[in-house]
């Protein structure tokens, strides 16, 4: 199994910045890409971005490519998601999750670990 924890979500005002992290430990030798995903209140789980594990490729929700970027840090099993320029709609909360099979997906059924979640809320 994988088990992933994610920090660095919080209350900023719109126009901040934040960077999500995501620790994966366990048989993480396993992951093929680990992705990030969000939700809002009232909405269903919405595709962020994801990134390979090992070559570090990466795609982007078309809609949140230019403020958002993510990268990872091998050595820390860590996955990164920088977020600039905050809006209010982008308050939810972000998942990050671990697939283990090609291709790579947009897909949140197609992940198979999830971690627990971290609370961003932008203010107007």
């Amino acid at each position: 199994q994988v088990q992933l924890v994610e920090s660095g979500g919080g209350l900023v005002q719109a126009g901040g910045s934040l960077r999500l992290s995501c620790v994966a430990s366990g048989r993480t030798f396993t992951t093929y890409a680990v992705g990030w995903f969000r939700q809002a209140p009232g909405k269903e789980r919405e595709f962020v971005a994801t990134i390979t594990w090992s070559s570090g490729y990466s795609l982007y929700a078309r809609s949140l490519e230019g403020r958002f970027t993510i990268s990872r840090d091998t050595a820390k099993n860590t996955v990164y998601l920088q977020v600039n320029a905050l809006k209010p709609e982008d308050t939810a909360v972000y998942y990050c999750a671990a697939g283990l099979r090609q291709p790579l997906s947009t897909t949140a059924a197609l992940y198979d670990y999830w971690g627990q979640g971290t609370q961003v809320t932008v203010s107007s």
